[in-house]
């Protein structure tokens, strides 16, 4: 009997697995491609198409920010980002209701990031952070909504969305789970809370 049951509890844990698999092998063919796809577990507004991954820029690390806008602010900062690409902002935009704005070409550079200032070790070891992740070897995924209270921390729907994004983002520019990154993390930021640190702890969390 035990034997029966320790074989049906391998047989259940192997058919959890098994569909997960398949969604991440289906994520990284994804990840690879040109255009604007279509990401299961993402509603993707493309203001700008992936181009050959083989020639984009060579992104090494993932910066997670949250702005201080109400919610509906994503889509109006991704419109802005898009016209003038360079500004400060992000390349990535997601909405409270977990939408995705693909904002910028990926081999133009937008204005995120203090040059990684911050070597007090609060967060993570800044050794291997310090002047070393910054906006140009850097993208950007920017969260909307923590207005008026700073400390809101992100929707469940953004969560369900970051969760598939870190997965995509990783997968497409080869960066490693423990080169993602919250804005506090590198660089001094408001006192009155800690940006990004939640969701990028949640995606380390997740792991591989």
């Amino acid at each position: 009997m035990m034997i029966a049951r320790l074989l049906a509890a391998v047989l259940a844990a192997f058919f959890l697995i098994a569909p997960a698999a398949a969604g991440d092998a289906e994520l990284a063919k994804l990840a690879r491609s040109s255009g604007t796809p279509d990401i299961p577990g993402l509603k993707m507004v493309w203001l700008a198409p992936w181009g050959d991954v083989r020639s984009v820029r060579g992104w090494r690390n993932i910066i997670v920010h949250q702005t201080e806008g109400p919610a509906g602010s994503a889509r109006g900062g991704a419109a802005e980002q898009s016209k003038n690409p360079t500004r400060r902002g992000v390349t990535v935009w997601v909405e409270t209701d977990g939408t995705v704005y693909w904002a910028v070409a990926e081999n133009l550079v937008p204005t995120h990031g203090d040059g990684a200032n911050r070597n007090d070790n609060k967060y993570i070891d800044n050794s291997a952070t310090y002047r070393r992740v910054v906006r140009d070897n850097s993208i950007g995924v920017e969260f909307a909504g923590n207005y008026p209270d700073v400390t809101t921390g992100p929707t469940d729907a953004q969560v369900a969305a970051w969760r598939v994004l870190v997965k995509l983002l990783r997968a497409r520019y080869d960066i490693p789970l423990d080169h993602v990154y919250a804005h506090n993390w590198i660089d001094y930021k408001d006192s009155r809370y800690c940006e990004g640190c939640w969701l990028a702890t949640l995606a380390r969390m997740w792991g591989e």
